[in-house]
């Protein structure tokens, strides 16, 4: 983490140094105002895109409002001290109106997004599903790529073979995957024939859509189509076969030279340092693509997909997650901030932006899902397909901005990108989930499934559970297999040795691992061997540890209390007459005082989850001290506590043999960071002064208790 956090510092100071090189005169100025702009940038753009994410909608969707409304052509350009023009000045000269470093920063952003998008493609998909895939997949860049185009020409009366109707047609191509393969998997359907065949399908949309950028940028860097004289087909031609030759020639070299790579990467050891090296690679070869007349994201998406095959291409993903999560959201926002309020809100905007985004729809619906049902599906599954494959997203914006940058799209023109952008990405999602509960299945004959198993292992608790994953991870790497955790719902971690892959992930008591049938064996062999050697480390312990002794010293010293106990234990939750006569009766009656204040969602799992461990070992303290407590999923959903007195005491397996009389409940949320170990030891202290427990013996309210948890924890807190 601490390694992660300096890269992304000095790459931060590099970018912010571009100003020195610019100009002597107002260095200081300009740079502070850099300075200003991004972090501001980063704040909106984080709190619009949690927003976003909480309504159920894309987070790349509010970054990218959130560009436009503090863009220059709205609030970036209102002044107020310090800033005479505003935080975000409009720029009347060039292309952008926003200054050449922030969109400089934009343009970095881009090429690592494309980066981690080649890294994110799963190249054994593709090649699996590569016959569906490609088919669809081609089909609806065809349909695209020629109603977008033709529909510019027509409406704007310019010739096919203009720079702006080939942009507007490339960039209707792109499709972003990502916000249906996170539909189908919150529906449990990512497994399904529809969800593998539009991942598949995305893969060869994707590249086809890069290489077709490759094309059209050579293209209209033809002088002659652009004063629209008489085309050259030859040359065109010619270009064609540059851009396909560059980008299948250095795809072909680095798929081959893939495992080379990787063993380089290796020599430097550290993580930090190999992923930072894979990122080098990617921002090399994009400037080579650039210097070749190709977009530098090309360079970076096929560096990308040549570390993807790799065993070390999870980790480097998440290795340079937290630059990733700082540099694209500055880049949707920024994107957001080049368009013209003005010009989106136009008569023009909004009547073409229409009608484009509309025929783009379609284009996806009838281009993917009219070939789909040659291919064994249905009406119900080939309409997922076109519809999985209607969103865009940043590819759209990546080309939009390139257009927007180099002069072959003017502002009106970009903001019709960004109008069709939003509708496309907003609009599909609802239909998409409605599509997928419909029960009914989407092919007309059963497919057969994949090669691959699901192993499932139970255990007794989930901390045993969690005892066999840690060592289960340490033997896997151990093996030499890089891990990847990816956090969602559940943990899930990816291993990856080589050709190896297999995933695991867990609930409460159960260990689940997803992988191929030929790998079974090694995965039950790593499982055995890890509760074998975690069964003799817990024989060894036996010997080693006396736990009566060590429970002892948890009440025997004066120690200093840093935690607040007021934080969890409130006058509401404190009883001075606990009727209970056994220990069950007690804990029962102290999980009812939380329950009375609402504190409690499943007093079940609350219970089942005290008595495992007072099962494990009695909470039973000495000098008539009980700390019963255990750790839930659902049971609550924040750390709570109860404190009870029993002046007679009861029989609470006690350390001393003496009866319990004063009870401290604690429970907390397994899922949660909470202080767990932090409050008993707190409580413990306080308790351990004898003072304190006869005041709290003695006392007749709630209030009394309180003063008393009080006057011990000021007088005694460092």
């Amino acid at each position: 983490m601490k390694s992660k956090k300096i890269t992304l510092i000095l790459i931060l100071l590099t970018l912010l140094s571009i100003p020195l090189f610019s100009s002597t005169v107002g260095v200081p100025t300009e740079m502070a105002d850099l300075v200003i702009q991004i972090g501001f940038i980063i704040i909106i753009a984080k709190i619009s895109g949690i927003i976003f994410t909480r309504l159920k909608m894309p987070a790349v969707l509010g970054e990218l409002i959130a560009g436009v409304i503090i863009g220059p052509h709205f609030l970036g350009s209102i002044s107020f001290p310090g800033f005479q023009h505003g935080l975000f000045p409009l720029i009347t000269h060039g292309n952008l109106p926003v200054s050449s470093e922030l969109y400089a920063i934009a343009t970095i952003a881009s090429i690592l997004l494309l980066f981690v998008a080649g890294m994110e493609t799963d190249l054994a998909l593709f090649l699996k599903f590569s016959i569906k895939g490609s088919i669809i997949g081609v089909s609806g860049v065809i349909a695209s790529f020629a109603l977008g185009a033709i529909t510019t020409a027509v409406w704007f009366g310019k010739p096919f073979m203009d720079p702006t109707c080939l942009f507007m047609g490339v960039l209707s191509t792109a499709t972003s995957v990502g916000i249906t393969a996170r539909i189908f998997s919150d529906h449990k359907k990512m497994d399904t024939p529809e969800g593998v065949t539009i991942l598949s399908a995305a893969v060869i949309d994707d590249v086809i859509g890069i290489i077709l950028l490759a094309i059209v940028i050579g293209i209209t860097g033809v002088s002659s189509s652009i004063e629209g004289a008489s085309i050259d087909w030859k040359v065109i031609l010619m270009i064609g076969i540059k851009a396909i030759s560059v980008w299948l020639g250095a795809t072909i070299i680095g798929m081959l030279l893939a495992s080379r790579i990787s063993r380089f990467l290796k020599i430097f050891k550290s993580v930090s340092a190999f992923s930072m090296i894979a990122l080098a690679l990617g921002f090399l070869l994009a400037g080579l693509f650039e210097k070749e007349g190709l977009a530098m994201i090309i360079g970076a998406y096929v560096m990308g997909l040549t570390l993807s095959k790799t065993d070390i291409a999870f980790v480097i993903q998440d290795e340079i997650h937290s630059i990733y999560n700082f540099f694209v959201p500055v880049f949707f926002c920024v994107m957001g901030m080049m368009v013209n309020l003005h010009n989106l809100f136009s008569f023009e905007v909004l009547i073409f932006g229409s009608l484009f985004s509309a025929l783009a729809i379609i284009a996806k619906l009838i281009g993917c899902g009219t070939p789909a049902l040659f291919l064994n599906f249905n009406f119900l599954g080939s309409l997922r397909i076109g519809m999985g494959m209607v969103p865009r997203g940043e590819v759209a914006l990546i080309i939009a901005g390139i257009g927007l940058s180099s002069g072959r799209l003017n502002p009106t023109m970009f903001s019709i990108s960004i109008f069709m952008t939003l509708l496309t990405t907003l609009l599909p999602p609802p239909l998409i989930s409605l599509l997928i509960k419909n029960p009914k299945k989407g092919t007309k004959k059963d497919v057969k499934g994949f090669d691959s198993t699901i192993i499932e292992y139970s255990f007794p608790s989930g901390e045993v559970r969690e005892l066999i994953v840690s060592k289960i991870l340490s033997s896997i790497e151990n093996e030499g297999f890089f891990v990847n955790k990816v956090e969602m719902d559940q943990p899930v971690f990816h291993m990856r040795k080589d050709a190896v892959f297999f995933s695991m992930n867990y609930d409460e008591q159960k260990i689940y691992f997803n992988s191929d049938k030929s790998d079974v064996s090694f995965i039950k062999t790593v499982v055995y061997e890890s509760i074998l050697s975690i069964h003799d480390v817990i024989n060894k312990l036996k010997s080693l540890a006396k736990p009566d002794d060590m429970r002892k010293d948890l009440v025997s010293d004066n120690s200093r209390i840093e935690f607040n106990v007021f934080k969890v234990i409130t006058k509401d939750t404190i009883k001075t007459n606990l009727t209970g006569e056994t220990k069950d009766e007690i804990i029962r009656e102290l999980i009812q005082i939380l329950a009375d204040q609402n504190l409690i969602e499943d007093q079940i799992e609350v219970y089942d989850s005290v008595m495992e461990r007072e099962n494990a070992m009695s909470t039973g303290m000495q000098f008539g001290i009980a700390l019963p407590h255990g750790k839930t999923h659902t049971g609550v959903s924040q750390m709570v506590a109860a404190l009870g007195v029993k002046k007679k005491g009861i029989d609470f397996d006690s350390l001393d043999g003496e009866p319990s009389k004063i009870f401290v409940l604690l429970i907390s949320n397994k899922s949660n960071a909470n202080p767990h170990i932090q409050f008993l030891s707190a409580i413990s202290s306080i308790l351990n002064f004898e003072d304190a427990r006869e005041k709290i013996l003695s006392s007749n309210s709630a209030e009394e208790i309180w003063d008393v948890l009080n006057e011990y924890h000021k007088g005694n807190s460092k």
